[in-house]
């Protein structure tokens, strides 16, 4: 009897080595399959560069890839700690959407009681957003902004056909802009809860491992 295929392993990318400590220091137990945890580095180029080089390799040539780390979100009312769940990511190549979005927002919701879940475009962007740039984004339907997720999804499907999200958390807001993460309440905030989304992630790479009907 031959052995049964193991599954599809999982790839999380991020870009800061902060967004990294958190990932690497948070919940690991209650994956099924192989995860990776991949630091990009900072703008969509590295992002690009990072995730083709890392699909390209054999063990992780079908994984299914997830988007996360810190973002800006741009509409008012949002606070540092925030979570966003993309709908789709869009950058100047178009849009790329996401899978398993509701599973998503409930696990996160289980995961983190009482943090707010928004969910909508979060769009892509190659410098740190602010002021009057932040509300014409805001105006074109994106919810919140960030440098490398869509980049990495777009470089993700472009390598072959693949489940892709992108999970995100506010680390700055119309009415709480930072100048440094990590060095205020808000970048505190953001790195509690990053360390804490690991289990909505796996549960949504097990929801894809199911069979279908």
């Amino acid at each position: 009897m031959s052995a049964a295929p193991l599954p599809a392993p999982l790839l999380i990318a991020c870009a800061l080595g902060i967004e990294h400590l958190a990932l690497r220091s948070g919940e690991r137990g209650g994956a099924d399959g192989s995860v990776t945890v991949l630091r990009t580095g900072m703008g969509p180029r590295a992002a690009e560069r990072a995730v083709t080089r890392v699909l390209a390799d054999p063990a992780l040539r079908d994984a299914a890839v997830l988007a996360t780390g810190f973002c800006a979100g741009l509409a008012p009312g949002m606070h540092p700690g925030d979570l966003i769940v993309a709908e789709e990511t869009r950058d100047p190549r178009g849009s790329t959407a996401c899978v398993g979005t509701d599973l998503l927002v409930r696990e996160l919701a289980r995961a983190l009681p009482g943090r707010t879940v928004h969910r909508g475009p979060l769009t892509g962007s190659d410098h740190v957003v602010r002021g009057p740039e932040r509300s014409a984004l805001l105006e074109t339907g994106a919810i919140a902004v960030d440098m490398e997720s869509a980049a990495t999804l777009h470089s993700a499907v472009l390598a072959g056909v693949r489940p892709v999200a992108a999970v995100r958390v506010v680390v700055d807001a119309p009415e709480h802009e930072l100048v440094r993460i990590g060095t205020v309440r808000g970048g505190i905030s953001a790195f509690r809860v990053l360390r804490s989304v690991l289990p909505a992630f796996f549960e949504w790479h097990r929801s894809l491992l199911l069979p279908r009907r």
